[in-house]
Order: C-alpha cells, then structure tokens, then sequence
C-alpha cells in the first residue's frame, strides 16, 4: 500500500459549490437517512419478532432492510459531515472502504433482488412443494452466497483500485469515494480497471437483472397459460409488483451509472444519478413494501397497538 502514503488523501467536491445550498442539503439528507434508519429499522425488528412472518419471503426481505440500513451509513453520514465542514476530506484508507463496502452492498443488493425473485416463482408455480424447495438451509445459503460473492467482487475492485497511482489531482468530482471518479482523478493506464468497471460490473448486475426477470417471466407466463386463474393472476400481480417496482428502483440508476464508460462529461450526471440510488431507493423499499404488503401492515399495527396497550397500562 505504498500509494496510501503517497496520496494521503482525497478532496471530495460533494453535491454542489454553492455554499448556501449546504444548510438545505444537510436537512434533507438528515431527513432521508433518518426515515431510512427508521423505516428500514421497523421492518428488520417486526420480520424477527412476528412469528407469522418467519418464511422465505420475509427472510430476504429482512436481509434487504438490513442492506439498505448498512448501504445508505457507507455514504450518507460522511456527506452529512462534509455539509458541516469547510474541508472535505477523506482519507485514503477511508476513500478505499468506501468504495469496497459501497460495491460489496450494492452488488449483494443486486444479487439478493434475484433471489426474492427465485422465490415469488416457486411459491407461485409450485405452490405445493414451495415449503420444500425453500427450506431454512437453502435460504439461508442463497442469503450466504450473494453476500460471499459480493464481498469477493467489491474486494477486487477495491485491490484494483488501489494500487492505481494518483500524481496529479487529489479532487474527487463526486460526493462519495466511487470507482468512476477515482478513475478519473488517476494517471498511468486505468484500461483494467475500466475493463473491470464494465464487463464484471455489468456481468453482476445484468446477470442477476436477466435471472429475476426470466422469474417474472415464468410466473406470468405460468398464470396465463396453465393456472388461467384471473383472482390468481391479480394476486399475483399484487405480491410480484411491490417487489418489481424495488428491482426497477434499483436497476434503472445502476445500470446508468456503470454500463457506460467513464469521461468527466458524465460525472455531474453519475452525481444526481447516485443520490437515487444511495440515498433515495433505500428509503422508499420500506416503504413500497409496507404500503402494498397486507401482512407486514397487519404486523405493524399488531407491533404498535401492543405497545400502545402496555404505555397505557404503565400510566
């Protein structure tokens, strides 16, 4: 890690240069990681409490909760500091575990989206063995396998990333340690790491895309051509689209971001694209999920009159 001493740190120029914008920034920015602790929070501590939700589905979705509690701290509190301070600086060490757990997240995100995918198909079209198939330990190693693969993939960019050598500018043209703008703020050769950025990233990320929509696909085309069942289909419609609309939150900035190549033309947009997805995306899950899940709102309610109950005993 010869390079760490000789960088030392990095400058991120953040959100905007407008000074007077900060105070806004840091307010909603504290609201939205606020909700997004909270919201993500509620869902993670009633899928673990309330027994009736102790299956497959709300196993992965207590993991995705999780995720995007730990997806949005990687960013969000460093951006919340910088909005305070006259002197935007990261270290580093602290530019580089940024960037991993960034992509460690994101990338088990990704992977985890598929999986809940894999699981809305067989508990529609083989509602009988579903039980079987999605037993505890196959659960528990598809959970396992999307975080090792993804830790694995954040490490090589993170290694990668590295060992580049940064002799001229130490300014980031972002508001968080990524990839792109490293890559950027780098001389020498980047073509393997861009190289990287696009085929494994887009591999990743398309690939598991690709499998949660061919999940989709079978269930649809399971519903309309074997079961033709109209009060299936809806139902179906009804558990799928929650889900759907998380997997279109999520893909449609991602995919902007890294499938295109690196220039410093696009970085302003990759900076209002990646507060979607850093900061936005993590906070309407919950609330996709609440508003259009019937047993985690039956769980919810169930959670606050009980303790609404006890308040009124106590006093």
């Amino acid at each position: 890690m010869e390079n760490a001493s000789a960088v030392g740190e990095f400058l991120l120029l953040g959100l905007t240069s407008v000074q007077e914008l900060w105070p806004v920034f840091f307010v909603m920015f504290l609201i939205i990681y606020l909700t997004n602790l909270v919201g993500n929070g509620a869902i993670l501590v009633i899928v673990t409490l309330e027994q009736r939700l102790h299956s497959p589905m709300y196993f992965f979705l207590g993991n995705l909760s999780c995720l995007d509690i730990c997806y949005s701290s990687v960013t969000l509190p460093k951006v919340l500091a910088n909005l305070i301070s006259r002197r935007r600086a990261i270290s580093f060490l602290g530019c580089i575990t940024q960037l991993h757990f960034f992509h460690f997240l994101g990338s088990t995100e990704a992977i985890l989206l598929a999986v809940m995918a894999f699981d809305r198909f067989v508990a529609i079209c083989s509602p009988l063995r579903y039980t079987t198939i999605m037993n505890p330990q196959l659960c528990i190693l598809l959970a396992a396998l999307a975080w090792l693969i993804s830790f694995f993939y954040a490490l090589m960019h993170s290694v990668m990333t590295a060992h580049l050598n940064f002799c001229g500018s130490k300014t980031l043209n972002h508001f968080f340690c990524d990839v792109k703008p490293l890559l950027e703020a780098a001389c020498g050769s980047t073509v393997l790491n861009q190289w990287l950025l696009s085929v494994v990233t887009g591999s990743i990320s398309m690939g598991a895309f690709l499998l949660t929509l061919l999940s989709y696909f079978y269930i649809m085309a399971f519903l309309l051509f074997k079961n033709r069942s109209c009060r299936m289909l809806h139902k179906a419609l009804s558990t799928c689209a929650s889900h759907f609309m998380v997997v279109c939150l999520f893909y449609g900035p991602v995919g902007f971001t890294y499938i295109r190549p690196a220039s410093a033309s696009s970085m302003s947009e990759d900076r209002l694209v990646a507060i979607i997805y850093s900061a936005v995306t993590p906070v309407l899950n919950p609330l996709i999920y609440t508003l259009r899940n019937r047993d985690v709102m039956l769980a919810l309610k169930k959670t606050f009159s009980r303790k609404s109950f006890k308040d009124s005993q106590l006093h």
